[in-house]
């Protein structure tokens, strides 16, 4: 009769036990058995990082315990607190993660470091077991107010976008000129949008003019309107995006590229809240309230002759700056699979994955190009492939292309705080903003080239 309880077995017997087993595997193809293994155990909460402390596999159990998909985990970077180092090998720990809304789950950890014939780290197996009490007291947060992951149409779990909601939600509550400073494709139109459906205009009108695409005369047109036979080709009374946009919210997108001379009259309607149509002699009234939207800084074209200053404090009442994409990382996995839905949505094609070397190379894009680059991305990703899985052949060339990176220079001494954020930047200017890459170069883990920078403000 066998007994399965190691409690009642001597230190001998367990030896023979795995000696055994190991001379078993010896004769065994190692590959199909470890995965096989993997699938048999695919409830309990298991997972696995490579070298670089990226994710490669991640179990039913854990999906189930975090509400996170493997499609989305696998080959992002490894949360701090489930890194797999040689020094904690079997080690039990107690760790703290974050769930797919934001709640903390509790847990004991163990793990255990693989490692090549050379014996460099070659990644690691963990497991965790739900600490039962905590999960327990964790039950009403269920209830709780949701994450703002999806805030208004403007998609993000970064703490930096956080806070801007929140400005958001306060400045929509006044009736204050709001000046969203970010750079192209970073959402700018869609925080004017959120303030407008949050105040109390929100069943007025909400329209939008891009400043930058416009002549000036025609500019002048479109704002203020013009009355009949005020230029060659006015046949008729045309009634402007002040006039249309009465009770309600305007957008002025590129504000600082208008024209000086509109300026003033801009100035004007802010102060008045009434002005002249083009070849008109009487004054309009008007109740709009202005978002304004750049991606210069107002200050600068103050100081370079080409911004009234006047003008910039009526519009920067309440400044909101929206940070660009490669500094909330964390944003475009949801980013990403918020696209591929909107796309899979059109039954052309279904993604349902994303091949690990694919996903490590969008993470590591800079997006100089922000939200927009990524979403044309995607569409660029649909148009040109096939299949359930979107691999690196059918992102655009740009993620194709291989950088010839010298590495930079080692230093035997310990370096100051200041020589590693300099040592950071330059390893990014390198690489052009690639992180893995940057990391490499430094000679350190994706993980913690990532806190170094955090920590350095780099």
């Amino acid at each position: 009769m066998y007994c399965l309880n190691d409690t009642a077995m001597g230190f001998n017997e367990t030896m023979m036990i795995h000696t055994e087993l190991t001379n078993w595997i010896a004769n065994k193809p190692a590959q199909p058995l470890f995965i096989n293994t993997l699938k048999l155990v695919d409830s309990a909460c298991i997972y696995m990082v490579d070298a670089r402390q990226h994710i490669i596999h991640w179990s039913l159990g854990l999906e189930k315990l975090t509400g996170l998909s493997s499609t989305r985990v696998i080959g992002q970077p490894c949360p701090e607190s489930l890194e797999i180092t040689a020094a904690y090998d079997n080690d039990e720990l107690t760790v703290e993660l974050s769930g797919a809304g934001g709640n903390k789950i509790g847990a004991k950890k163990q793990t255990w470091s693989l490692h090549d014939n050379k014996g460099n780290f070659g990644g690691g197996i963990g497991l965790l077991v739900p600490d039962i009490e905590q999960a327990g007291r964790d039950l009403p947060t269920k209830t709780a107010a949701p994450s703002k992951q999806n805030f208004h149409g403007i998609l993000s779990r970064s703490p930096a976008m956080q806070a801007v909601f929140q400005i958001i939600e306060n400045a929509a509550e006044t009736e204050a000129t709001v000046l969203v400073r970010g750079e192209s494709g970073a959402g700018k139109e869609l925080v004017a949008k959120a303030i407008h459906s949050l105040s109390a205009r929100h069943n007025a009108p909400f329209l939008a003019i891009n400043c930058a695409a416009l002549s000036s005369s025609l500019l002048e047109s479109e704002l203020f309107g013009h009355v009949r036979g005020a230029f060659t080709g006015a046949i008729k009374d045309h009634s402007g995006l002040f006039q249309r946009a009465h009770g309600g919210t305007l957008f002025l997108d590129e504000v600082a590229e208008m024209p000086m001379e509109l300026q003033a009259k801009l100035l004007r309607v802010i102060q008045e809240r009434n002005y002249i149509p083009v070849g008109g002699d009487r004054s309009i009234t008007v109740d709009v309230r202005i978002v304004a939207a750049t991606h210069r800084s107002l200050r600068e074209q103050v100081k370079n002759g080409l911004f009234r200053e006047d003008l910039m404090y009526r519009l920067r009442v309440v400044p909101i700056f929206i940070p660009p994409l490669r500094e909330r990382r964390e944003d475009v996995s949801l980013l990403l699979w918020h696209f591929i839905q909107q796309h899979n949505a059109d039954n052309f094609r279904k993604i349902e994955k994303i091949d690990p070397s694919a996903m490590q190379v969008l993470l590591d894009y800079p997006w100089p190009g922000n939200i927009r680059e990524l979403h044309n991305v995607v569409e660029y990703a649909f148009a040109v492939g096939r299949g359930t899985t979107l691999r690196l052949s059918e992102l655009p060339p740009e993620f194709r292309e291989r950088r010839t990176l010298t590495p930079l220079p080692r230093q035997n001494l310990p370096l100051s705080a200041e020589q590693q954020a300099t040592a950071i930047r330059q390893a990014l200017e390198q690489s052009n903003g690639m992180i893995t890459p940057a990391a490499q170069l430094l000679g350190m883990s994706r993980a913690t080239f990532w806190r170094k920078r955090k920590i350095y403000g780099v």
